[in-house]
């Protein structure tokens, strides 16, 4: 009943439509950073981010010397996965909730104005929520 009379709202003009596409995707966007900063750990992720920076600094001063730049490559691929493994945790979790948030919602915003467009708008607002939200979460 709920979802008939949400669904009803959105189609109902191009100006709702819009507006609940942006409340849409910022109540997503907010549960992905949450769950995000809910299950990261943050100093873990800081530490191998600045590591990573260091690395990065070592191999720029030691552009000549081949040798040392095979290991200090060799350090930075050593690295990679326990960041992969931080970093896939929160998808690992969200992703199941999201393909069926996106399954309801191509199957509204498709019978409206936007059309094809909606996910157009979705991403574009997402990306504007995420850059906030990440920063008020210090996830960056």
């Amino acid at each position: 009943m709920v979802l008939e009379f949400l669904t009803e709202f959105i189609k109902s003009s191009t100006t709702n439509s819009i507006i609940s596409l942006i409340i849409i995707s910022f109540l997503i966007t907010f549960f992905l950073t949450l769950i995000t900063w809910l299950v990261t750990d943050r100093e873990k992720m800081k530490e191998l981010r600045d590591k990573q920076k260091e690395l990065q600094r070592q191999a720029k001063e030691h552009k000549g010397n081949q040798e040392k730049l095979l290991e200090i490559n060799k350090q930075m691929m050593e690295q990679m996965p326990e960041m992969m493994k931080h970093s896939f945790k929160p998808m690992l979790i969200t992703f199941i909730p999201v393909v069926i948030v996106f399954y309801v919602l191509r199957n509204i915003y498709t019978q409206t104005n936007l059309g094809g467009w909606w996910i157009l708008y979705y991403i574009i607002f997402s990306m504007i929520f995420s850059f906030i939200l990440r920063k008020l979460f210090k996830l960056q």
